[in-house]
């Protein structure tokens, strides 16, 4: 559906760089990363708004590169919204059609269909202003599907609501695209946001795209120092891979040796997610190859769980709930076992 294929655009203070891209039709595709890392050039690159310095541009088979904006088929909805405020929420909606030139009963035929998809009926003769933040982002939705896009491209669309609107139009978004199935790409920085609503995630940084696959490689199997740190992995360790004929591989860290699945060799990092670890009193009994003695150095409180950072060495991170917290009786100076499969040691 979506082919962009080494892109490069130079805006002076900013260059990205060598972007590739394969988004199929009907695919919900999160570019993921962190402010400033190119995300949002990478999108408008897409909509045609920005020169290129090298690249080329497939949609639908159709080489766009050097089309105008409106004449690809794309519609693009900002974390602003980015309303006529002197409109109401109907004529808003029906902007794009006017100037389409559709006929009146065409487009009360699309406003009826989008009224009952997004269940804004109640809300068409309000201005702008007198709509709350959630609200706002699905009449700029109805706006950018009025017109049926081949390719809905979405900016941060959820990071200027508060964290109830954003989970109920987090939710929106899912249902509308499993309703729909148009071709979206959505940029955000939020991980837990890709994870919700991605089939696959590009991860970009520092002007590249560093990592493309689903959530689940993502999170669990990032290639790089970089993806790792941006998927919060918190455990990532730069160690020697090494074979052992009775034993299979292990990533030996400060002295310790971790059982790990691997096909790599030598100088590797290895990653390890918080909530993989079993944090014990005693050598926790399970089948599981990795299992050290180690004391609790720190604690973060998050609220309904924690990070225990324990030193073995090395300091591994650990997530429990606060009910385990607190039965356990778990505090800084205690002595513990961490447990963890040797499968769930991911190594780059």
């Amino acid at each position: 559906m979506i082919e962009v294929r080494d892109l490069w655009v130079d805006l002076g203070d900013f260059v990205l760089r060598g972007a590739n891209l394969d988004i199929s039709a009907g695919e919900y595709f999160v570019i993921l990363g962190p402010t400033g890392a190119g995300k949002t050039v990478l999108l408008e690159s897409m909509a045609g708004l920005y020169p290129l310095k090298r690249g080329r541009i497939w949609l639908g088979g159709r080489e766009v590169t050097g089309l105008q904006p409106e004449k690809r088929g794309i519609s693009i909805v900002y974390q602003d919204q980015m309303l006529f405020p002197h409109l109401t929420v109907r004529d808003n909606i029906t902007f794009g059609l006017k100037i389409r030139k559709d006929s009146p009963a065409e487009m009360e035929a699309t406003l009826a269909w989008l009224s009952e998809l997004l269940g804004i009926d109640h809300l068409l003769d309000r201005k702008p202003d007198t709509l709350s933040g959630g609200e706002k982002q699905k009449i700029a939705l109805a706006r950018a599907l009025s017109v049926r896009p081949r390719l809905l491209l979405l900016d941060e669309p959820l990071s200027a609501l508060d964290p109830n609107s954003r989970e109920v139009l987090q939710r929106e978004l899912k249902r509308l695209h499993e309703q729909y199935r148009v071709t979206t790409v959505h940029v955000t920085h939020d991980f837990e946001e890709a994870i919700a609503l991605a089939d696959r995630v590009a991860v970009i940084g520092d002007g590249a795209i560093q990592q493309i696959g689903t959530p689940e490689q993502i999170f669990r199997q990032p290639g790089s120092e970089f993806v790792a740190r941006f998927a919060m992995v918190r455990n990532i360790f730069l160690g020697e891979v090494r074979s052992d004929e009775s034993e299979g591989a292990l990533f030996e860290v400060d002295g310790v040796r971790l059982a790990v699945v691997t096909e790599h060799h030598g100088r590797c990092h290895a990653s390890l997610r918080p909530e993989d670890i079993i944090v014990s009193h005693a050598p926790f009994p399970s089948s599981a190859r990795n299992s050290f003695a180690g004391t609790i150095t720190g604690v973060s409180d998050k609220g309904s769980t924690l990070l225990l950072t324990i030193n073995v060495p090395p300091d591994f991170v650990c997530l429990v709930t606060r009910n385990s917290f607190e039965a356990m009786e778990l505090s800084v100076g205690r002595q513990v076992y961490i447990t963890f499969k040797a499968s769930a040691v991911n190594i780059f």
